[in-house]
C-alpha cells in the first residue's frame, strides 16, 4: 500500500481512490447499489463465494460494491490494507472488540474514553468475563506494569474525548506487541489528513465517520483500518454474526463526497482551533484550555510529533462554577449547544452531564472530566465571527454578579 500511495497525495486519494478506473456508463462518481442481495449466473459460482473461494457481493450484510468502493478509498488515506463500513463509530468499535475478545481476556483502556465506549466496556463486555484495566496511557510505564498473557486489546483514544490528552501512540504500540496484544486506535478526533496510527505502529484505527469523514452532521457511520487479514476476520465474525451493524450504501455514498474535502476542511478547522484557542487562553474568565496546538499544551511536544496539526476540538474551563459555564454556554446564539463534533457547525456541549454521563461523578473524577469541562467543537464558519460569539457570551458572565446555580 505504501508503494502506491506514494504516488499521490491525500487529496488526490481522497478524491480518487487508488483505482482510477472509468466508472460504469462513464458516471463520475460510483454507482449507488441499493440491492439486498445479489445474484449468481450459476450455483457453483455462489457456493465458491460462500466458501471464500471466489470474490465477489452475494448479501449486503457481507459486502457491497458501494461500500467496497469506501472501503478502498478509506484503506489508501489509513495507508492501510484493508478497511470496512459500519452503521455507526460504537459499531465499529463493538464489531472488532467482539471479533478478538473471549471470556477471560483483558483490555487495558486509557483511563479517558468517549462515555458510550466507556459504558461497552464496563455495562458490556465486563458481563461477559471480559477484564477491563484502566491505565493512565500518558505513561507507557504504567502500561507495560499491568500487561500479561491475558491482555488481547490496548485500547485509546488520541487526543482524548473530552480533555484532549495525548498519547505516545509508537510507545504504547511497541510496549503491547511485546505481549501479543492488538493496539486499537480511536482516530475519530483527527482523521487519516492529521494522523496515522497504523504507521505509528498501531493494528487497528478506528472511526465515527459521523464525525468530520462526513463532516455534515447529516449521518450516522463508522469505519475501521487494520491487516487485511484482521478486517477479513471482522466482517465475518464481529460485522456478520456478532453486531450486524451494517452501513447503508447511500451513507457511503455521502461518506466518500465528504472525503473528497477533508483536507480542506481539516485544514480550515485547524486554523480556526488555533485562532480560538489562542484568544480564550488569554481571556481572563477562562481558566484553562486544552488545545494540542498552544504552546502551554502539557504534550505539545508529542503533538508535533505525531499529528499533523493540532485539530478543530478545544476543552476549556472557567473561572466560574457550573451554572456559570451553563450560563455562558446558554448565551451563544451562533455556536449550537449539541453533541458530536466535526460539523460544518461549531458545536459547544457540556460533557458531564451529556456525552460523560454513563460515567458516575466518581469515575469522572477519576477519570479527569472536570464537572466544569466544557467541549467546543470550531466549524468552519469565518473564525472572527465565532470568537464574536464567544466574547459576547463571556461578557454576560462578566455582567453577572452571581452564576446561576445548576438545575
Amino acid at each position: 500500500m505504501a508503494d502506491q500511495t506514494s504516488k499521490t497525495g491525500f487529496a488526490t486519494r481522497a478524491i480518487h481512490g487508488l483505482e482510477h478506473a472509468r466508472q460504469p456508463e462513464g458516471a463520475l462518481n460510483p454507482p449507488l447499489y441499493l440491492s439486498s442481495t445479489f445474484t449468481f449466473d450459476r450455483v457453483e459460482e455462489g457456493a465458491a463465494m460462500f466458501a471464500g473461494e471466489r470474490p465477489g457481493h452475494f448479501y449486503s450484510r457481507v459486502s457491497n460494491p458501494t461500500l467496497s468502493a469506501l472501503e478502498e478509498r478509506f484503506a489508501a488515506l489509513e495507508e492501510a490494507e484493508s478497511s470496512l463500513c459500519f452503521a455507526s463509530g460504537m459499531g465499529a468499535i463493538t464489531s472488532v472488540f467482539w471479533t478478538f475478545l473471549s471470556a477471560g481476556d483483558e483490555v487495558i483502556a486509557d483511563k479517558t474514553l468517549y462515555g458510550c465506549t466507556f459504558a461497552f466496556l464496563h455495562h458490556g463486555l465486563s458481563r461477559f468475563g471480559v477484564k477491563v484495566i484502566h491505565v493512565d496511557m500518558t505513561d507507557p510505564a504504567a502500561v507495560a506494569a499491568v500487561l500479561s498473557e491475558k491482555t488481547k486489546i490496548v485500547y485509546f483514544e488520541s487526543p482524548a474525548n473530552p480533555n484532549m490528552r495525548l498519547v505516545d501512540i509508537a510507545a504504547i504500540s511497541t510496549i503491547a506487541r511485546n505481549v501479543g496484544a492488538k493496539t486499537i486506535v480511536d482516530n475519530t478526533y483527527c482523521t487519516p489528513y492529521l494522523q496515522q496510527p497504523l504507521k505509528l505502529g498501531a493494528d487497528i484505527a478506528v472511526h465515527s465517520a459521523t464525525k468530520y469523514l462526513g463532516g455534515h452532521g447529516d449521518l450516522i457511520a463508522g469505519m475501521a483500518a487494520g491487516s487485511a487479514d484482521d478486517m477479513m476476520q471482522v466482517r465475518v465474525e464481529g460485522l456478520k454474526d456478532m453486531t450486524g451493524a451494517v452501513m447503508t450504501p447511500l451513507t457511503a455514498h455521502q461518506i466518500m463526497r465528504g472525503l473528497k474535502t477533508l483536507d480542506l476542511r481539516m485544514d480550515r478547522h485547524c486554523a480556526s482551533a488555533q485562532e480560538i484557542a489562542e484568544r480564550l487562553e488569554a481571556h481572563p474568565l477562562v481558566k484553562s484550555v486544552s488545545y494540542p496546538g498552544l504552546k502551554s499544551f502539557a504534550q505539545f511536544a508529542l503533538a508535533k510529533r505525531q499529528m499533523r496539526a493540532p485539530g478543530g476540538m478545544i476543552a476549556l474551563e472557567l473561572n466560574t462554577d457550573i451554572g456559570g459555564a451553563m450560563h455562558m454556554m446558554n448565551a451563544l446564539t451562533l455556536i449550537k449547544r449539541a453533541v458530536s463534533l466535526g460539523d460544518a457547525d461549531s458545536l459547544i456541549q457540556h460533557p458531564a452531564s451529556m456525552t460523560h454521563a454513563a460515567y458516575s461523578k466518581e469515575e469522572r473524577a477519576e477519570h479527569g472530566i472536570s464537572d466544569s469541562l466544557i467541549r467546543l467543537s470550531v466549524g468552519l464558519e469565518s473564525a472572527r465571527d465565532i470568537w464574536a460569539d464567544l466574547e459576547s457570551a463571556l461578557g454576560t458572565l462578566k455582567a453577572t454578579s452571581t452564576a446561576p446555580k445548576a438545575a
